[in-house]
């Protein structure tokens, strides 16, 4: 069985490409189309034709390599190719997918219009305002996509939001009013004389507006503003009630709870158009700090200046480095690393009774600590896995066995040889077991989606849970060799099992232990190419030595759907093959990641709508 899951994939001829069809269509009749034939597929995948549309079917097409590789397909019930017949087919696909140009014509894609989300909402209102009111609580949760709360597509506007926008924009006016300070940050101007009371008011509002909207207003915009004043005051209303309503007014506008772009016209060429400079300054703000540009960024969007890449980058630069920074923490490695989660882990206390809240939270704390440090020093990603330091205080100290931290600060130390890597993180070891034990199947499959990008795909139906097994005895190790005895099972289970046993002597809640109960923890296994390891260290060192591209590509693609707001299409492959090329270069530096996505076509341009 092809286990790839829910895609239906129609294969199309290529005869021009005799090297090809001489490899690819005798294995595919061979080995695949068995069960992959017109009528009930198995798992909607068809392999019944000549040859395939390589460039549609890209990811597709990667997996058929690296599951063919890896012996998970055809199953082990099936009769095997031959090495021979492996490296043939594996070289014809490869030199289909090293064929695609990305130069030959540009697909930047187009994001749907985006509603600031919670965090966004909260932080924007910081900042225009310089009051921290955290009324985005009160709000609705944001809809996910993709694996963030920020995708365009998924942030609806159910009507109770439209309800809460209102009440929120009159009690931001009001909180501004009763503040002399943030009264005067909105409305800095003051009237020289009576006269200039009129134009006074008008400059503070229009100033207020474009900031709010993160853009120049029109004529027109400027007007209707005026407008909603000048009706105010013919009804007597008094000027704090005038200054109120036009403040929850612009806040309750759609131009300030939307982020909105221009689709291209007709006179641009293949529909593409280079977003304008304040397009890319929120694109930019947004992206790194999950709220609104700030004063330089305003003047490099009026200046024309952003638009150039080189200040493009040297402004992501500027912006890591400052503390705003930490929103890149807060909702992109919360979501990415699911850090978000950890609220919900509840170990069985029976079982872990030293667990308690002040742990959970030193753990949150050590993996936020560690990212910001990634962000801070322009730190290899690559020690997201292989870091040989890390961040505690007292509490979780005493939970690693490191001795002499004493307190509730927390400070840097070296980790001993156990550990390396956000992956012995005690918050990641946690996330990735079950109330009472560990869960080396959580475990390597967390490490494939959020590490790898090789999301295995659903179970088959009707296999029952471990737990479930009637005839499971012995080990945990030994259990699932026998679970596995289901060679539907073994198909997947094969490389998810062999990287969470690597990670078997971090009991559940991420605590060193050498047995489990009165059997002697076994933390050695072997990954699909015969790469062998002994323990979670031993593991890292493989996924860097062999797999930092797929890790490189795989962090790349993650924060490109996030700095995007959008899922990625089979043209952002070329952007995330440049990203990964561009980290390579500067010694894989966070920053390099950071640079290449906010100079790629995809954050540059926008695409006009195609038709399907």
């Amino acid at each position: 069985m092809l286990a790839l899951g829910g895609l239906l994939m129609a294969v199309t001829c290529h005869a021009d490409d005799a090297h090809f069809v001489e490899n690819v269509t005798p294995f595919l009749q061979k080995h695949c189309v068995a069960c992959h034939d017109v009528g009930e597929p198995e798992g909607g995948i068809v392999l019944a034709r000549e040859s395939a549309n390589i460039q549609r079917d890209y990811e597709l097409w990667e997996k058929v390599i690296r599951l063919v590789n890896a012996h998970q397909m055809p199953p082990a019930d099936e009769p095997q190719p031959s090495s021979d017949e492996i490296i043939a087919i594996t070289e014809a696909i490869e030199t289909q997918l090293a064929k695609f140009d990305c130069t030959v014509e540009k697909h930047p894609g187009r994001v749907a219009i985006q509603r600031l989300n919670k965090a966004e909402y909260d932080n924007t209102i910081r900042d225009l305002t310089g009051l921290d009111l955290r009324l985005a609580d009160a709000f609705p949760s944001d809809d996910v996509g993709n694996g963030f709360d920020n995708i365009g597509d998924v942030l609806s506007i159910p009507p109770i939001l439209l309800e809460k926008y209102l009440n929120a924009a009159e009690t931001i006016a009001e909180r501004v009013y009763e503040d002399e300070a943030a009264r005067k940050r909105v409305f800095p101007h003051a009237p020289q004389s009576e006269d200039q009371r009129v134009e006074t008011a008008r400059r503070n509002v229009n100033e207020f507006a474009a900031r709010a909207w993160r853009r120049p207003l029109t004529d027109d915009e400027q007007e209707r503003l005026f407008a909603i004043m000048r009706l105010a005051w013919q009804r007597d209303n008094s000027e704090a009630d005038i200054f109120k309503t036009v403040i929850a007014a612009i806040l309750a506008n759609p131009n300030f709870i939307f982020r909105i772009e221009q689709d291209p016209g007709p006179s641009d060429q293949d529909g593409i158009r280079e977003l304008g400079g304040y397009e890319l300054a929120s694109r930019l703000s947004y992206f790194l700090w999950s709220s609104m540009p700030d004063e330089r960024l305003f003047e490099l969007a009026a200046s024309g200046e952003l638009a150039k890449h080189d200040v493009l980058a040297a402004e992501a630069k500027r912006m890591l480095g400052d503390p705003k920074s930490r929103a890149l923490v807060d909702n992109f490695a919360g979501q990415w690393l699911q850090l978000r989660d950890l609220s919900q882990m509840m170990p069985d206390p029976s079982k872990f009774p030293d667990f308690d809240g002040k742990l959970r939270t030193a753990m949150r704390r050590e993996t936020e600590m560690f990212f910001e440090t990634m962000i801070r020093e322009d730190r290899s990603v690559l020690e997201f896995l292989n870091a040989d330091f890390t961040y505690v205080n007292e509490r979780l100290a005493r939970h690693y066995g490191i001795p002499e931290v004493t307190g509730e600060e927390f400070e840097r130390v070296s980790l001993g040889r156990e550990r390396r890597g956000v992956l012995t993180h005690a918050s990641i070891l946690l996330l990735t077991s079950n109330p009472t034990r560990t869960s080396p199947v959580k475990r390597g499959k967390w490490i494939l989606d959020n590490m790898l990008s090789e999301p295995p795909p659903p179970p088959p139906a009707d296999v029952p849970e471990l737990e479930e097994g009637a005839e499971t005895l012995g080990t945990l190790r030994e259990q699932m060799e026998q679970h596995r005895a289901n060679e539907s099972c073994a198909v997947c289970h094969r490389t998810m099992d062999a990287l969470g046993f690597g990670l078997e002597n971090f009991d559940a809640i991420g605590a060193w232990r050498d047995k489990d109960g009165q059997h002697t923890i076994d933390a050695s296994g072997e990954l699909p190419g015969g790469q062998a390891f002994d323990g979670a260290a031993d593991l890292m060192r493989i996924l860097v030595d062999e797999k930092k591209d797929q890790f490189c590509k795989c962090l790349a693609g993650k924060l490109l759907v996030y700095g995007l707001g959008r899922g990625l299409g089979s043209y952002d492959r070329c952007t995330v093959k440049d990203c990964v090329a561009i980290m390579e270069k500067n010694e894989y530096r966070f920053s390099s990641l950071v640079t290449a996505i906010v100079t790629s076509d995809p954050f540059t341009l926008r695409e006009a709508k195609r038709e399907e």
